[in-house]
């Protein structure tokens, strides 16, 4: 009797022990992500239910209210980092996501553009709530025909997953209620209450860029930043420089309506130098102009 117990344990334990070591061979590897999503670039990208893959060439710097990745893409290796931003406002503004979309496709193409000295940084959607409501992904990998046909569903994707416009959030003249043209738009409980914002914050904040430039559509310019500090010398020549090479005319600041809270404002109070872009229209990308104004701000950092 007591050999065919001890038999039966040693029977018992062979089959644990064999579960055991299969079970855990199988576990998947969270370190390392061999197969990624890509965002239409050939840079991986976390997926739209927060996966992080490791990759050098990218920093995940936030998530949205939504759990999506807001991922920050690296050109070059230099000290000074030149930071663009697009798809603040979303699936409403579809078209700067494209806009900086197709300046990561650029560089990726001719890495060696970027001079020695600079890394340029490429945030192309910093509200991808926003921009999954209208268009179904949270990454610029989208057409023109994968938009909403549905006004207002576009409209609702400039706001973020809890209906907050991320650019009445930041803290320069913050206010609870924002404008938008004629609409009153909420600004969030409080300055940086939103993950969005507060995540481009930290990341400026901890790198410090020489130079920042967002997209937004539509008026067809390229606006100075300021928050009651005055247009600083570097920003007004940045302003110089890309209306000059772009086309585009240039503005001392934003005057159509009342901005409160406005992310290019703050960075101006943070001693960022800063401009904000804005594309002629909400469909077209125009990245001639664009490219042409990006090379002279490469030109112009370049040592």
């Amino acid at each position: 009797m007591k050999k065919i117990t001890i038999a039966f344990i040693v029977v018992v334990l062979a089959i644990g022990a064999y579960f055991f070591f299969t079970f855990d061979s199988e576990k998947p590897d969270l370190t390392v992500n061999q197969n990624p999503p890509t965002d239409g670039t050939g840079v991986p990208v976390g997926g739209d239910q927060g996966q992080t893959p490791v990759n050098k060439a990218l920093t995940v710097i936030g998530k949205s209210v939504g759990g999506r990745d807001i991922v920050a893409y690296h050109f070059g290796e230099g000290s000074e980092e030149l930071l663009f931003i697009g798809g603040i406002h979303g699936g409403y503004e579809w078209n700067t996501a494209l806009v900086a979309g197709e300046l990561m496709k650029y560089l990726k193409a001719n890495p060696s553009v970027v001079p020695a000295n600079l890394k340029v940084t490429v945030i192309p959607v910093l509200n991808p709530d926003g921009l999954y409501k209208a268009v179904g992904t949270s990454t610029p990998n989208f057409s023109q025909a994968d938009v909403s046909s549905s006004e207002d569903v576009v409209v609702a994707g400039r706001f973020n997953g809890n209906n907050i416009d991320l650019n009445r959030n930041f803290d320069c003249d913050w206010q609870a209620n924002g404008k938008w043209q004629n609409k009153i738009v909420s600004g969030g409980t409080g300055a940086f209450s939103e993950p969005e914002s507060l995540a481009i914050k930290n990341y400026v904040e901890a790198g410090k860029p020489v130079a920042v430039v967002t997209w937004y559509s539509a008026a067809g310019g390229v606006f100075a930043s300021s928050c009651h500090n005055g247009v600083s010398t570097e920003t007004n020549k940045l302003t110089e420089l890309f209306s000059k090479a772009s086309g585009y005319p240039a503005y001392q600041d934003f005057d159509f309506y009342e901005i409160t809270g406005d992310m290019v404002n703050w960075f101006a109070r943070e001693n960022i130098p800063a401009i904000s872009v804005l594309l002629t229209n909400h469909t077209d990308i125009e990245w001639t102009k664009n490219k042409a104004g990006f090379e002279a701000l490469l030109n112009y950092y370049a040592k």
